[in-house]
């Protein structure tokens, strides 16, 4: 798998490939869509940031795209820290807006948090763990309370994602009714006095 993965990190430098784009230009959430009134904020460096070390973050809230992605590689820095209760985040892709209720997204959630660090979870779908990493490959690819660096890659079925160039999962969907598009949305949990911070965040579509 790491060959492999080595191999989806160098196609990233072939002209045939569109350039990265980024997502966020620091400032506004032009392009996004979420709480922006009480959730999320942006900082000083450029980053969404979402919850408060203040109180527990009440529900689950997302900060999603507007367009919809299909075949991609996803690169992004976040950072992770929490005071007590349920501390975590995630990445949504290939996701949608739930309609009940209405703050959640149906979708991939690529995690983030301690016992979940890089592993797949199908958000208010099937509600379960599709793939989790080998815990060696936890332990020395993430850097808690810091910053660090997500890259996912979703092309056709299959979604390979790495943490600090450390490989963390390969995943592929054998249940054809699912869709394998959506929008791209950032995680702050709830049930945890928790801030979940994301910069730096491109997107680079593939054919």
């Amino acid at each position: 798998m790491k060959s492999l993965f080595a191999l989806v990190l160098a196609a990233t430098t072939v002209s045939l490939f569109a350039a990265p784009m980024p997502l966020s230009d620091g400032k506004t959430f032009n392009g996004w869509v979420g709480d922006t009134n009480q959730t999320w904020r942006i900082d000083t460096n450029g980053a969404f940031v979402g919850g408060t070390l203040e109180k527990q973050v009440p529900r689950n809230e997302f900060l999603r795209t507007e367009q919809s992605y299909t075949n991609f590689i996803l690169k992004l820095k976040f950072k992770l820290v929490g005071t007590n209760g349920f501390i975590n985040g995630g990445v949504q892709i290939r996701s949608q807006p739930a309609t009940k209720p209405t703050n959640e997204m149906v979708g991939y959630q690529c995690d983030i948090g301690p016992g979940w660090w890089g592993a797949l979870y199908d958000e208010s779908r099937r509600n379960k763990v599709l793939i989790k990493p080998d815990a060696a490959a936890v332990t020395k690819a993430v850097k808690p309370n810091d910053w660090n660096e997500y890259l996912i890659r979703a092309r056709g079925k299959t979604i390979e994602t790495a943490i600090n160039g450390v490989v963390m999962i390969r995943y592929t969907e054998t249940d054809d009714t699912l869709p394998q598009y959506g929008l791209i949305g950032l995680q702050v949990h709830g049930g945890g006095a928790a801030e979940v911070s994301y910069k730096d965040i491109t997107i680079q579509v593939l054919p």
